[in-house]
């Protein structure tokens, strides 16, 4: 781990104490008492399968986990729980749970790393696994992922909309209920997802309006200092239907959250991605994005918007996940939003019938013992880092962010070079098709020619010092020979070095790949 990083992640856990309990103002998540903002950096934990235990306790302590997620900068797991786990099975003990489904490596895995946790009930070893986490300065979102413990999601999986097969509205009302009252004096435990990705033939918008009031209700009722983390239809990703008819609650208005996902796989967009062209496959996504959801950002009911589930197959074998990835991560830098990668687990105990299968997407390996991929999680560094703050007097500078290496440009001297963002040149920008400026100096960033390096120029007149946004996410000028040049990071052609090329991608028929080209403007206003 960098230095600087470490040194940041010790500050940000010893503050965590004074960040609590959470509320909202506007669309972001502040500390109630002081009002500043305080970003959510998630990993997704499961717990919510057959088993109905946090996954990786077989594979290794439960503090040296929590350690280590803090140490990968993570500020907050979001938990999955079974509601039935706290209805039907609350007395059932770890050795019972794990016994019944036969596994029995599982349960020796557990007596060597957990052993305190085969004699407690199921939701006495939650809780120990919640207290355990807090330690470490770590917060917590707990989410209502299922009713019937199993691997979640389907269209018929009986646990996709209320009045479904496992999902009684009364019964999930109950486990709502008891599990706020139980964190009610675990402060670490920050808000409460009231179900994971409304799905189904069921769905109805009037029953989502009825029964979404009365889970933020009772949630509240039971601890009202938890943020009500609520999400929409289809799958967490549609919540077109508040343009219309905002969610009342407004007496709670300062505790409601909203959730969606993203993924390559999204909607069927896989074939998408494959397909390309890729400027305007993202560029289409991320309208959607701004339609079905990104709207909540806004206007005078604008709320906090987390992205509780993106993620990829960290082993880098699908390409739709692989060329997703840059698209997402600059939504996410653009918004500076709250969010949560699936996932942190590297295995499960029982999944899908299976034992000890892996999960390609987590960010540990299949032995809990270090990163599936260091430079996935490099990617992250990033957008751990809070870059806007409603509370902060401090003016707006941009970062020059390139989401396909999860680096940022410097200056040094006189050179465009990829850096860690948190060494990051500041740039001040007007508007389109004027000159980005570098901060505390008179120059500003220009381009000679085609294959040469990006340069800083003392006149910032002259036409090759002024950009325009050639797609959503390429930045381009006119260098020396009139041509239009964008910026490219490319690693095959230098290591570090920012050069200017000849746009792609840019034209319909045009199929190459632009993302070495792709770069963003990030507002940030945070010292």
């Amino acid at each position: 781990m960098k230095p600087i990083i470490a040194i940041l992640l010790i500050a940000s856990i010893a503050s965590l104490s004074h960040s609590l309990p959470l509320s909202r103002s506007s669309r972001w998540i502040i500390d109630e008492e002081s009002g500043e903002r305080v970003k959510l950096a998630c990993a997704n934990w499961p717990g919510h399968l057959k088993p109905m235990l946090p996954e990786g306790l077989d594979r290794r302590p439960l503090s040296e986990i929590a350690s280590h997620v803090a140490h990968m900068g993570f500020n907050c797991v979001r938990i999955t729980w079974a509601t039935y786990m706290f209805t039907r099975h609350a007395d059932v003990t770890v050795a019972k749970s794990f016994g019944d489904l036969g596994l029995n490596e599982s349960i020796a895995g557990l007596a060597q790393h957990n052993p305190d946790l085969l004699s407690l009930s199921l939701v006495d070893a939650h809780k120990a696994v919640i207290e355990e986490v807090g330690r470490h300065g770590i917060m917590m979102v707990l989410d209502n992922q299922v009713s019937e413990p199993m691997w979640c999601c389907a269209n018929n999986d009986g646990n996709g909309f209320f009045g479904d097969k496992y999902f009684d509205p009364k019964e999930w009302l109950q486990g709502l209920a008891t599990v706020a009252s139980l964190y009610k004096d675990t402060p670490m435990v920050v808000g409460i997802s009231l179900r994971n990705e409304l799905r189904g033939p069921l769905q109805n918008e009037s029953v989502w309006y009825k029964n979404v009031e009365k889970g933020a209700k009772t949630l509240n009722r039971a601890n009202p200092n938890l943020l009500v983390i609520i999400s929409g239809l289809d799958y967490d990703l549609d919540f077109r239907f508040l343009k219309q008819k905002p969610l009342g609650l407004n007496m709670m208005r300062k505790k409601m959250v909203y959730e969606t996902h993203r993924y390559a796989f999204s909607e069927g967009q896989s074939k998408m991605w494959e397909a390309g062209p890729l400027n305007k496959v993202c560029y289409n996504i991320t309208q959607e994005m701004e339609d079905k959801e990104g709207f909540l950002l806004i206007g005078k009911d604008a709320a906090p918007l987390f992205v509780s589930e993106f993620g990829i197959d960290q082993r880098e074998v699908s390409e739709p996940d692989n060329l997703h990835l840059p698209c997402i991560l600059a939504y996410l830098a653009d918004k500076d939003l709250d969010w949560a990668v699936w996932a942190l687990q590297g295995s499960y105990y029982f999944r899908e019938g299976k034992r000890g299968m892996e999960e390609t997407f987590g960010m540990f390996n299949g032995n809990w013992t270090a990163l599936r991929n260091p430079t996935f999680h490099s990617k992250l560094e990033f957008l751990q880092t809070k870059l806007q703050d409603p509370g902060s007097s401090e003016a707006t500078y941009y970062l020059l962010y390139h989401p396909l290496s999860g680096k940022c440009a410097r200056v040094d001297s006189g050179r465009l070079h990829m850096s860690d963002c948190l060494g990051a040149s500041r740039w001040a920008h007007g508007a389109d098709g004027m000159p980005i400026h570098l901060l505390g100096t008179s120059t500003c960033l220009a381009a000679e020619r085609d294959g040469h390096p990006a340069t800083l120029s003392g006149d910032c007149m002259n036409e090759g010092s002024t950009w325009n946004l050639a797609s959503m996410l390429q930045l381009a000028n006119k260098g020396d020979d009139g041509v239009e040049l964008c910026l490219d990071y490319d690693s095959s052609y230098s290591s570090s070095l920012i050069l200017t090329r000849k746009c792609v991608g840019l034209q319909e028929g045009d199929m190459r790949n632009p993302q070495t080209q792709w770069f963003k403007l990030i507002a940030a206003n945070v010292k």
